[in-house]
C-alpha cells in the first residue's frame, strides 16, 4: 500500500510546521499557558488566516473540505508545538459532527428542527475563526443531562475547552428516551462553566445546566453521529501523538550525542543504543497505526471502524508510555524540569494515552469486536 503523500499534502504539513517553528515557540506557548484564559485568540485568528480552521468544513460553508489524512498531517505538525488552542475540539470534532447529522451536506435537505440560519451562522464562523464550537458529551462518570420542555438540566464534567466555547453542542436524554444533540449558548441563564487546567496544560470545564434554553439540531441518530465524529477526533489525536513522539525521539537522540560521560558521548554506550532502537521501533509502529486510523475513521461499517481505531489507540498508547518514560529516564533529572520542553511532551503523551478511552479499555473493545466479527 502506498503511504506517500501528495505534493499538496506535503505543502500543507510544511506550512503548519513553519508556523509552529516561527510563531508558536516554546517561550510563546509558556506565556499563553500562564495567561488567564490559557489559550490565545490571536493565535486562533492566525490559524484561521492559515486556513487550517476551515480544513474539515465543506466548501458551501467556506471550508476546504479536506479529510482525515490532511487533518492528521496538521495534528502531527501541531504535536511538537503542543498547541493549547482548541483545534481538535472546534476545527475537527465539531464540524465532523455537524456534517454527520446531515445539517450541511451539499444537496441534502435540512433534516433536523434547526433552521438553515443555524448553519449559516456557525459553520462559516468556525472556518474564519470567529467562533469556537465544542462538543459536551460523556465523561468518566457518565453524568446525565436530560431535556424537559426544551430545557436541559444536568452536568457534564471535563468538557475539553468548554470555557472558551461560543457554542456548546450538548448530548442529552430526551423525553422519548433517545439521545438528542442540542445547541446551548454559554453565558445565558441556566448555564454554568467552571474552567481549570489539565495535566498537560490544556483547558477543560465542568458544565452545569439548570433548565437551560437549548435548540435540538438533530432528527434522530445523534448518538451514532457523535460516536462517528469522536472516531474522527480519535484518529486526529493519534496523529498528534506521533508528532510529539517524533520530536521526543529526535530531542533524545541529540541529547545522547552531546551529553558526555567517561570522556565520550553517552550515545556510544550499547545499552542506551538498544533503548533508542526500541523507542524508534515503537515510533514506527505508532506511525503506521495512525495511518490505519486515518484510513478507517470515516468508514460506515461501525464495527470495523471502531476495531481499527481501537487497534491504533492500543499501539499508540503503548508507544506514548514507552517513549515518554524512556526519554525522561535518558535525560536524567532534568527531563522532568518545567524549563525543558521534554517534560511538557511527557505530560501531553501521558494525557493522550488516557484520552478517548485508555489503552486497557481499547484493548478490551478490540477483543470484544474481534470476537463478534
Amino acid at each position: 500500500m502506498n503511504f506517500d503523500f501528495s505534493e499538496e499534502q506535503v505543502a500543507l504539513a510544511d506550512t503548519v510546521k513553519r508556523f509552529v517553528a516561527r510563531d508558536y515557540t516554546f517561550e510563546k506557548r509558556r506565556a499563553i499557558l500562564e495567561s488567564s484564559p490559557g489559550w490565545s485568540r490571536e493565535v486562533w485568528q492566525a490559524l484561521a488566516d492559515l486556513g487550517v480552521l476551515a480544513l474539515n468544513i465543506d466548501e458551501d460553508h467556506g471550508g476546504l473540505d479536506y479529510g482525515p489524512q490532511e487533518t492528521g498531517l496538521v495534528m502531527s505538525a501541531f504535536g511538537a508545538g503542543l498547541l493549547l488552542e482548541p483545534w481538535l475540539a472546534s476545527a475537527v470534532i465539531a464540524p465532523a459532527l455537524i456534517r454527520r447529522i446531515g445539517l450541511c451536506l451539499p444537496g441534502n435537505p435540512l433534516r433536523g428542527p434547526a433552521s438553515a440560519d443555524f448553519l449559516e451562522q456557525w459553520l462559516p464562523a468556525i472556518a474564519t475563526g470567529e467562533t469556537v464550537v465544542v462538543l459536551a458529551h460523556a465523561n468518566a462518570r457518565k453524568e446525565p443531562v436530560t431535556e424537559i420542555n426544551g430545557g436541559l438540566t444536568g452536568r457534564k464534567s471535563v468538557v475539553a475547552h468548554g470555557a472558551c466555547a461560543d457554542l456548546l453542542l450538548v448530548s442529552a436524554q430526551t423525553a422519548s428516551g433517545d439521545t438528542g444533540l442540542f445547541a446551548v449558548t454559554p453565558g445565558i441563564e441556566g448555564v454554568s462553566l467552571r474552567d481549570y487546567p489539565t495535566l498537560d496544560g490544556q483547558r477543560a470545564a465542568d458544565l452545569v445546566l439548570s433548565d437551560a434554553p437549548a435548540m435540538r439540531i438533530d432528527a434522530g441518530g445523534a448518538l451514532d453521529a457523535i460516536e462517528a465524529a469522536l472516531d474522527i477526533g480519535l484518529a486526529a489525536l493519534c496523529a498528534e501523538a506521533v508528532g510529539i513522539m517524533e520530536a521526543t525521539v529526535a530531542a533524545t537522540t541529540d541529547y545522547l550525542k552531546t551529553r558526555q560521560q567517561f570522556g565520550q558521548p553517552i550515545g556510544r554506550f550499547q545499552a542506551l543504543q538498544h533503548r533508542m532502537a526500541d523507542m524508534l521501533l515503537h515510533l514506527e509502529q505508532a506511525r503506521s497505526m495512525s495511518y490505519l486510523a486515518a484510513m478507517h475513521c470515516t468508514s460506515e461499517d461501525k464495527s470495523a471502524r471502531q476495531r481499527s481505531l481501537s487497534a491504533a489507540k492500543v499501539t499508540i498508547g503503548q508507544a506514548c508510555r514507552f517513549i515518554a518514560q524512556n526519554a525522561v529516564q535518558l535525560h536524567g533529572g532534568m527531563g522532568m524540569t518545567d524549563e525543558l520542553i521534554l517534560s511538557h511532551w511527557f505530560k501531553r503523551l501521558t494525557t493522550i494515552e488516557m484520552s478517548f478511552g485508555d489503552t486497557d479499555s481499547h484493548l478490551q473493545r478490540f477483543a470484544r469486536l474481534s470476537r463478534a466479527a
